[in-house]
């Protein structure tokens, strides 16, 4: 079985997936979490770009393995086939997006929204106690949130401020078509930062993901 590797979102870190490593470890898989550049015990990479952040995650990577990516790591594993697909066996795109409209308002508000609290002197704690439970859905486990609020304080608020800015560079868009190995694509029913919107459709005869644009 090809190994899984899992990609934390902007307000992760690798301990994020531990009940997910557990799990598929005992089913046989090999399982790593990592630490993006910056997070946990993982060293700072400048400039903080995609590219550079892939380029790290190639060092992880040793064989071909199955890429699941959560969020702000759903985008790093598109960027990751893109760069480096003989790497890639499978990918799973959870509560993501193929870009993010560099240059929008909605982009615009998402960074102020996140990084402005920082310039007002909040503490990653703080911004965690703001941010968390509105990323919380019906279905919730009822410890998840503790949890989450818990690992996003622990963040470099630096490090932070880069990902969060980084993230309003990305648009993989036009290489959809391109992915030619199995993907997952998970969507959340509450989600409003990555909702479920019908923009692509399986080509099974060429086993392709299909993106459709108005």
């Amino acid at each position: 079985m090809s190994p899984l590797v899992f990609l934390h979102g902007v307000g992760g870190g690798k301990v994020v997936w531990d009940r997910q490593v557990e799990h598929f470890t005992v089913l046989g898989y090999s399982c790593t979490a990592w630490d993006q550049p910056g997070y946990g015990q993982s060293p700072m990479v400048e400039p903080y770009t995609f590219e550079r952040l892939a380029a790290s995650l190639n060092d992880l990577v040793g064989e071909k393995a199955v890429i699941v990516g959560h969020s702000m790591g759903g985008l790093l594993a598109q960027e990751f086939y893109a760069r480096y697909p003989d790497k890639v066996a499978a990918l799973a795109l959870c509560f993501t997006s193929a870009a993010f409209s560099a240059g929008s308002d909605f982009a615009k508000h998402f960074v102020d929204a996140r990084i402005s609290p920082l310039d007002a002197g909040k503490s990653m704690a703080d911004i965690a106690k703001d941010v968390m439970p509105a990323h919380r859905g019906r279905i919730t486990d009822k410890d998840g949130l503790a949890r989450a609020e818990q690992i996003m304080a622990g963040i470099p608020p630096a490090t932070y401020r880069k990902a969060v800015q980084v993230i309003t560079t990305f648009d993989r868009r036009a290489d959809l078509p391109q992915i030619a190995v199995p993907a997952l694509l998970v969507a959340g029913s509450d989600d409003l930062t990555a909702p479920y919107l019908p923009l692509c459709s399986i080509d099974r005869t060429h086993r392709r993901v299909v993106a459709h644009f108005d």
